[in-house]
């Protein structure tokens, strides 16, 4: 299965300047009724346009680039592994809001691994985008499984979404839980209850 990586270089053509992206977030400081030429604001639409590029990274980041470079030297290890606790922030597609969370990546090794550093960069790539929590799930799953070929891949991502904890029903703290199998976490029930035993806090 591939991947398609939408990132900022491949949409250079049409994408907009920075002195209009500023101008965009004047218009929306103006039309949630403040002055954008008022002291403290006069600078924001500059650093809000700084920061949307920091919140956005993701697209300009290849996550099956980033597992390419692997090691054979497991020493005959042939179970799980797991990297946990992974902290990310991502941003809800639908209203911009904040989805702050933490995933945790497994896989069987069929041969290759990969730096633990890696497996939280992929994380990172595809959370640095807009999003929804289940495809992003689905999202690094899938590009753990094509590029390490292992017996399988876990991914459990649990995450508090701000577009129903700042806005709309308001219901702070609630969080939301998403978990892709693929292989054999996804075929073999002890494989897949062992994962998620650890995945509890």
């Amino acid at each position: 299965m591939n991947i398609q990586i939408n990132d900022f270089s491949q949409q250079s053509s049409g994408m907009p300047s920075r002195e209009e992206a500023e101008a965009a977030f004047r218009t929306i400081i103006q039309w949630a009724g403040e002055n954008p030429d008022r002291p403290g604001l006069i600078e924001t639409p500059s650093r809000a346009a700084r920061a949307f590029r920091e919140y956005f990274a993701g697209y300009d980041q290849d996550p099956l680039a980033i597992l390419d470079k692997t090691f054979d030297e497991t020493g005959g290890y042939e179970e799980m592994v797991i990297l946990g606790g992974i902290a990310f922030e991502s941003h809800c597609e639908h209203h911009l809001a904040p989805i702050v969370g933490q995933g945790w990546v497994a896989d069987v090794t069929n041969g290759r691994v990969v730096g633990l550093s890696k497996l939280a960069r992929v994380v990172d790539a595809y959370a640095k985008r807009l999003q929804i929590q289940e495809r992003m799930t689905s999202e690094i799953a899938t590009a753990v499984q094509e590029v390490l070929q292992p017996q399988g891949v876990g991914v459990v991502i649990k995450a508090v979404h701000h577009c129903m904890s700042s806005r709309g029903v308001h219901k702070v703290g609630a969080e939301m839980v998403t978990s892709c199998m693929l292989g054999c976490f996804r075929d073999n029930a002890a494989t897949r209850q062992e994962f998620l035993a650890m995945t509890k806090q």
